[in-house]
């Protein structure tokens, strides 16, 4: 199984590899899956290769670990966060949410991080305290914070 980089993401699933990965791919453009049996996997979300395993309840995903994903809009925001909860994830805050396969995920749009760096200290600042207050992001709220 050899992937085109050197390093590779390598998940730990609990008896649901197979959904998971088919949920994942069918999720994210410019993804396949590249070989599955009922032990593991390799496939490529957005270009990236993953490696998964069948490996049973001894070992679960936690919030050290994160996939961050890069939302250019709110239409973005919303497709990738309705997706998850939809499907069984779990908000939680600042555009944080855990998928049903307990794997966690960051739905950021790119306003945030455009805002956050932005030299006005005083907006930036202003966004950060309205992000701290949401779970799904929304960008009118944070240009509304941004504005003043």
């Amino acid at each position: 199984m050899a992937t085109a980089h050197k390093i590779a993401p390598f998940l730990w699933f609990n008896g649901n590899l197979e959904e998971a990965v088919t949920f994942y791919t069918s999720l994210f453009p410019d993804s396949k899956i590249a070989m599955i049996n009922p032990m593991s996997a390799q496939f490529e979300l957005c270009g990236v290769t993953f490696m998964a395993l069948n490996g049973g309840p001894q070992f679960t995903f936690n919030e050290a670990v994160s996939f961050f994903v890069s939302c250019k809009d709110q239409a973005d925001v919303d497709r990738y966060w309705n997706a998850f909860i939809n499907n069984g994830g779990k908000e939680s805050q600042c555009g944080w949410l855990k998928d049903k396969f307990g794997l966690s995920w960051q739905i950021i749009p790119d306003a945030l991080g455009r805002y956050m760096g932005d030299p006005d200290r005083a907006k930036a600042n202003r966004v950060i305290q309205a992000m701290l207050k949401m779970q799904k992001i929304i960008v009118a709220d944070l240009d509304r914070a941004a504005a003043g």
